[in-house]
C-alpha cells in the first residue's frame, strides 16, 4: 500500500497543514496519570497555589520559591518554573491554590462531570431568624410605625378626624420608643429621621384637622426648629393657615413671610400661592393697599382666577374705577388652559374613533375642565355685577361696559348672561317695565338664551296676576327649549291659578323627568296633590322633598299640614317641633303646634306654645284671644287684661276688645275702674246698647246720678233695636228664610242673616256656659253680679278649629305659597 503512497516534499512552502501537530507538551493532557508531581499535587494541597507564569526562563529559575515549611528551594518543572506539589529533600509541598469548580479524581473514573453540585440534594434550610434579637425587634417596630401612619392618613381621607388623630398619637408614641431602642443598640446618627418627620408632621396635621390649633402649632413648632429636619421651614406655611383660621392676622402675615424667606426662588407655584395668602389676610385686615401690591405681584407674575378676582375686590374696597375696569380686563385675560370642545365632537364615522371619544367626552380629566370653566365663569360674572353699578354713571351703562369687554374675550357667551342679569337687577330695583324691555331683546335669540329670558317674563307677569301673557310667555319659552325645567314648572303655575290641577300636575311631573334635581317642581306638585285631596301622593312629594332638601320651614310645614288634613295629630305635631327647631321665632309655627296642643286637652303645652307666639308676633289677634281666654278660664283675669288691651289697639273699631277689659276689670273686683272704663266706650261707641246696660247696672250699685241718664239712653236705644228687628224679622218672613237666633241676643243687633255665624263672633266653651247678659238686672239679688255675667260681645275667642276648617285655611296657605316662593327665576 505505501508503494501508492507519495510524500510532500519538505520544502514545499505551500502547505496548509504544516504545524497543526505543533503543541506545547505543558498541554500534554493524556500522560497526565503518568505525571508522578501532578498526581501528588492532586492528592495534597501542595498545587494548590496558583502556578506563577514566567515566560522568562531566567526569571522562573532563580526565583526562589517559598513554602509553609521556610524551604526556599527552588523547582524547576518541564519549562523552567517551580513546580507544584513536588517533594523536595522528603518534605511536601503545601497546595495554596483552590480546587478547580467540578473537578474531583472521581471524575476521572468515569462519574458524571457535575459543577453546579445538583446529586448533592437539597439544601439544608436557612437558619431561622431570631426574634428576640435587638435588630429584629427594632425592624418590626419601624413597620409597625409606618402603618399606624397610614392608617392615620386613610382615615382622615374618610373623614373620620377622631381615629386619624388617634393613629397619629398612637404612632408618634410608638416612634419615641423606637428612637430609644435605636439609640441603645446603634450610634446616634443611624436613627431614622425620615420617621420621625413623617409622623410629626403627620400628627400636627391631624391636630390642625380636629381644630387642636395650639397642640397642632407646638407640633410644627417642635419641627421647624429641629435643624435636622430638611426644609422644615416651608411648614410655616401651614402655621400662618392655623393662625388665619384663629384670625390673629399679624401672626398669619409673619409666618407666610418666613415662609416665603425659606423656599427657593426655582418653585415659583409654591411662592405664587404664599402671596396669595398673605394678599387675603392683608383683605380680612382691611390694608387693601398692601393687598393689591401683592395680587399685581401674582397678576404680573403668574396670572390666575383668584388672584384676579381679589384685586377687583381690593379696588372695589378703595374705590378705584379705572383700577376696577383694568383688573377686570386682566380677569377676562386669564388663560384657562383648557381644550376646545371641537375635540370631542368626532371628525369621521372611524368606529375606533368614536369609541375613543366617547370614553374621554366623561371622564375625570373632562370633569375637571368642566369644573375650571365653570370657576371661570362665575368669577367673571360676580365681578361683573360687584363693579357694574360704580364704574359708571348708572347701572345699566356699567353693564353695557361689561359686556362689550365680555364680547371681545373667550367668554363670549356670557355676555348673554350678563344682559339677563341686568334685567334681573331691574327687577330688585322694582323697575318692572326696563326688566321687560330688556328680556324681550332676546325674543330673537338662540333658543337657551330665549327661553331663559321667555322664562323670566313668565315669571313677571305672573307675579302681577297677568296670568295670560305669563302662560303665552311659558309656552314661549317651552317651544324654545322642551327640556327646561323651569320653563315647565312656570306653565304648570299659570295653569294651576287657572285652576285646572290635573293639567298643572301634568307640567310639574315633565320638568321631574327633565331634571330629578327640580325642588319647586317637586314642591308644586306637592301642592296640587293636596288640592285634588290626593294627600298619601302629597306627602310621598313632600317626604322625597325633605330628603334633598332636609332644613326647609316651608316643607316641614306642608309635612305637618298634611297629617294634619290626614286627622294624625301626634305626627303634625311631631313635625311641627322639626319645624321649630330650624325657625325657632316662626310665630305661626308656634300658634299652630299650641291649637294642636289644645285640641287634644293639653291646656299646660297649648298655653308654653301660644305665649311664645306671642313674645315673637304680638300682634295676632287669634293668640291674643286664646290667651285671654286662657287667662279668664284659669280665673286670673288681672293678667287678661293687658291682652286685651292689646287687641284694642290693634283693632279699636271692634267695641268687644274694650268690652272684654272692662268685664275683666268687673271681674276683678275693680267697679270703679271698669266704670270709667265704660264711660269710655260709651263716648267712642254712644250707640252700644251692652255698654249702656252694664253702666246702669254699675252705676245703681254704686248709687250714681247718672243712672237716670243711662237708663233714658238705653230705653230709647233698645226701641230703636225692636224696630230694626221688626223689620229684619218681616224681610225673613216674605223671603221665606227660617227664623235666626232667639231675638234680644246679642249678635241680634248686627244685622245677623241665616247663617249661624261668623268665626269673630263664637265664645269660648267656658264663656257659653255663663248665664245671658239679656237677663233682667235686678238690685237687690244677693248674687254677685260679676258671677253671672258675661259680655255681651264677648271675647270672640277662636276654639280649636274642626278639620274642614282647617282644610280650608291650609288651601289658601298652598294658594299664597305657591310660584311666590319657589318660582325660579
Amino acid at each position: 500500500m505505501m508503494q501508492n503512497v507519495h510524500l510532500a516534499p519538505e520544502t514545499d512552502e505551500d502547505d496548509l497543514y504544516s504545524g497543526y501537530n505543533d503543541y506545547n507538551p505543558t498541554y500534554d493532557t493524556e500522560e497526565l496519570e503518568n505525571d508522578t508531581a501532578f498526581q501528588q499535587a492532586v492528592r495534597t494541597s501542595h498545587g494548590r497555589r496558583p502556578p506563577i507564569t514566567a515566560k522568562i526562563p531566567s526569571t522562573a529559575v532563580s526565583r526562589p520559591v517559598a513554602t509553609g515549611y521556610g524551604s526556599k528551594t527552588s523547582l524547576a518543572s518541564s519549562m523552567g518554573r517551580p513546580m507544584t506539589g513536588a517533594i523536595q529533600d522528603g518534605v511536601t509541598r503545601p497546595m495554596t491554590a483552590v480546587r478547580a469548580a467540578g473537578f474531583t479524581k472521581g471524575a476521572l473514573r468515569g462519574s458524571a462531570f457535575d459543577p453546579l453540585g445538583q446529586s448533592w440534594g437539597p439544601a439544608p434550610p436557612l437558619e431561622a431568624r431570631n426574634e428576640d434579637s435587638p435588630e429584629e425587634k427594632i425592624r418590626q417596630l419601624e413597620k409597625k410605625v409606618n402603618e399606624l401612619v397610614e392608617e392615620s392618613c386613610i382615615a382622615n381621607s374618610c373623614g373620620d378626624l377622631k381615629l386619624a388623630l388617634e393613629k397619629a398619637k398612637d404612632a408618634g408614641r410608638k416612634e419615641r420608643v423606637l428612637v430609644r431602642q435605636r439609640e441603645q443598640v446603634t450610634r446616634p446618627e443611624n436613627i431614622n429621621l425620615d420617621l420621625t418627620y413623617s409622623v410629626l408632621f403627620n400628627l400636627a396635621s391631624q391636630y390642625s384637622a380636629n381644630e387642636m390649633y395650639a397642640e397642632a402649632l407646638n407640633t410644627y413648632q417642635v419641627i421647624v426648629k429641629n435643624k435636622m429636619f430638611s426644609n422644615a421651614g416651608r411648614l410655616k406655611v401651614n402655621m400662618g393657615n392655623i393662625y388665619l383660621k384663629q384670625r390673629n392676622y399679624s401672626k398669619a402675615i409673619k409666618f407666610y413671610r418666613m415662609a416665603l424667606d425659606q423656599i427657593p426662588s426655582v418653585h415659583k407655584e409654591m411662592r405664587i400661592k404664599i402671596m396669595q395668602n398673605i394678599g387675603v389676610t392683608f383683605i380680612k385686615t382691611g390694608q387693601y393697599s398692601d393687598a393689591i401690591s401683592s395680587f399685581e405681584h401674582i397678576m404680573s407674575m403668574a396670572p390666575n382666577l383668584k388672584a384676579g378676582f381679589n384685586l377687583i375686590l381690593s379696588y372695589f374696597a378703595i374705590g378705584d374705577r379705572e383700577k376696577m375696569k383694568k383688573s377686570f380686563q386682566k380677569l377676562i385675560a386669564v388663560p384657562l388652559e383648557i381644550d376646545e370642545d371641537d375635540k370631542y365632537i368626532s371628525p369621521s364615522d372611524d368606529p375606533h374613533t368614536n369609541l375613543v371619544i366617547e370614553a374621554i367626552k366623561n371622564d375625570h380629566l373632562r370633569q375637571m375642565e368642566r369644573e375650571r370653566k365653570a370657576m371661570a365663569e362665575k368669577y367673571i360674572m360676580t365681578a361683573a355685577k360687584l363693579i357694574a353699578p360704580v364704574i359708571e354713571i348708572s347701572f345699566a351703562v356699567g353693564y353695557d361696559w361689561c359686556v362689550e369687554v365680555v364680547k371681545a374675550s373667550q367668554y363670549v357667551e356670557l355676555a348673554n348672561d350678563l344682559e339677563i342679569n341686568k334685567a334681573i337687577t331691574y327687577l330688585r330695583q322694582k323697575d318692572f317695565n326696563q326688566a321687560v324691555e330688556t328680556l324681550k331683546m332676546f325674543e330673537k335669540k338662540d333658543s337657551r338664551v330665549k327661553s331663559a329670558a321667555a322664562t323670566n317674563l313668565s315669571f313677571l307677569y305672573y307675579l302681577e296676576n297677568e296670568f295670560a301673557q305669563a302662560s303665552s310667555y311659558a309656552d314661549l319659552a317651552v317651544n324654545s327649549d322642551r327640556y327646561n325645567p323651569s320653563a315647565l314648572t312656570n306653565k304648570g303655575n299659570t295653569v294651576f291659578a287657572n285652576g285646572d290641577y290635573e293639567k298643572a300636575a301634568e307640567f310639574y311631573k315633565e320638568a321631574l323627568r327633565n331634571d330629578c334635581s327640580c325642588t319647586e317642581a317637586l314642591y308644586n306638585i306637592g301642592l296640587t296633590y293636596k288640592k285634588l285631596n290626593r294627600l298619601d301622593e302629597a306627602l310621598d312629594c313632600f317626604l322625597k322633598l325633605h330628603a334633598i332638601l332636609r332644613n326647609s320651614a316651608q316643607v316641614l310645614y306642608q309635612i305637618a299640614n298634611v297629617y294634619e288634613l290626614m286627622e294624625d295629630p301626634s305626627q303634625a305635631m311631631e313635625w311641627l317641633m322639626q319645624l321649630i327647631s330650624v325657625v325657632p321665632t316662626d310665630s305661626r309655627a308656634l300658634s299652630k303646634l299650641g291649637g294642636l296642643y289644645d285640641s287634644e286637652g293639653d291646656k299646660s303645652q297649648a298655653f308654653q306654645y301660644y305665649y311664645e307666639s306671642y313674645r315673637y308676633f304680638p300682634s295676632n289677634i287669634e293668640v291674643i284671644e286664646w290667651l285671654g281666654a286662657y287667662y279668664i278660664d284659669t280665673q286670673f283675669c288681672e293678667k287678661a287684661i293687658q291682652y286685651f288691651e292689646r287687641a284694642s289697639l290693634i283693632q279699636p273699631t271692634q267695641v268687644k276688645w274694650q268690652l272684654m277689659v272692662a268685664s275683666c276689670f268687673r271681674r276683678s273686683g275693680n267697679y270703679q275702674k271698669a266704670l270709667d272704663t265704660y264711660k269710655d266706650i260709651h263716648r267712642k261707641f254712644p250707640e252700644n246698647v251692652e255698654c249702656l246696660r252694664f253702666l246702669v247696672r254699675l252705676c245703681t250699685d254704686i248709687g250714681l246720678k247718672e243712672v237716670q241718664e243711662y237708663a233714658t239712653k238705653l230705653k230709647r236705644l233698645e226701641k230703636m233695636k225692636e224696630i230694626r228687628e221688626q223689620h229684619i224679622k218681616s224681610g225673613r218672613d216674605s223671603s221665606g228664610c227660617p227664623r235666626g237666633r232667639r231675638d234680644g241676643s246679642a249678635g241680634s243687633d248686627s244685622g245677623q242673616n241665616c247663617s249661624t255665624g261668623s268665626k269673630g263672633e263664637r265664645l269660648s266653651a267656658q264663656l257659653r256656659a255663663l248665664p245671658g247678659t239679656d237677663e233682667p238686672y235686678e238690685s237687690s239679688s244677693n248674687k254677685e253680679p260679676d258671677a253671672f255675667y258675661v259680655d255681651p260681645l264677648g271675647p270672640q275667642i277662636e276654639r280649636p278649629k274642626t278639620a274642614a276648617k282647617k282644610r280650608m285655611e291650609e288651601d289658601d296657605f298652598a294658594d299664597e305659597e305657591l310660584g311666590d316662593d319657589l318660582l325660579p327665576e
